[in-house]
């Protein structure tokens, strides 16, 4: 691998991952009501639809950004509708008492529905294309770059991730069921003003 360019995949990842949007929402809200690795699987979830993202960047592959550039008004108005669903029930759940052991059951499921969420929102593969630009890496680089460049955005993605829910993880213990109910709806409140942003900006 090369180095300077895996160390600037690793700063675009975590730097394009860092505001907190609907998914550093999700992320914070599963961590609280479920643990650790409910939160880690959303994280790497989001930091796999950067992944694509990024290879579609880095690669150069017009096809596909092209139908995305194509196609951006449906597949956002559907990430909108999707916001919207996450959000009602979001705000709906009953939380989890965090004394009680995580169940591990629908961890893939968390990942998948995160992964597509955050691939709904075509605007990520313009924000690859210009800091990649803005930082020397365009079209000039070859196989060997542009994988470990990509690689490295994946890594710093999920890091930001991990430092979320490592740091929301200790006030997991401080909340009873009140407090835990208090932040499935604010989160639910939150997502559900995404899903409107969303679809809003369509129309």
């Amino acid at each position: 691998m090369e180095p300077a360019i895996f160390l600037k995949g690793i700063i675009i990842g975590f730097s394009m991952a860092v505001p907190v949007g609907p998914i550093g929402i999700m992320c914070i809200r599963k961590t609280l009501n479920d643990g650790r690795l409910r939160g880690l699987m959303i994280g790497l979830g989001a930091a796999t639809a950067d992944l694509l993202y990024a290879c579609v960047a880095a690669f150069g592959l017009t096809v596909v950004s092209n139908a995305i550039v194509t196609e951006r008004t449906w597949i956002r108005l559907v990430g909108g509708l999707f916001l919207l669903f996450l959000g009602v029930r979001t705000f709906l759940a009953h939380p989890v008492d965090p004394k009680v052991p995580v169940n591990s059951s629908g961890l893939l499921r968390s990942y998948l529905s995160t992964g597509f969420l955050t691939l709904t929102n075509p605007t990520t593969i313009f924000a690859f294309i210009a800091v990649f630009a803005a930082l020397g890496l365009g079209n000039e680089l070859n196989i060997v770059s542009a994988s470990t460049l990509v690689i490295g955005v994946f890594i710093g993605s999920g890091l930001w991730f991990l430092f979320l829910g490592s740091g929301v993880i200790f006030f997991r213990m401080k909340l009873d069921i009140t407090g835990l109910r208090w932040v499935n709806r604010i989160a639910g409140v939150l997502i559900i003003i995404s899903g409107v942003i969303a679809i809003v900006s369509v129309l």
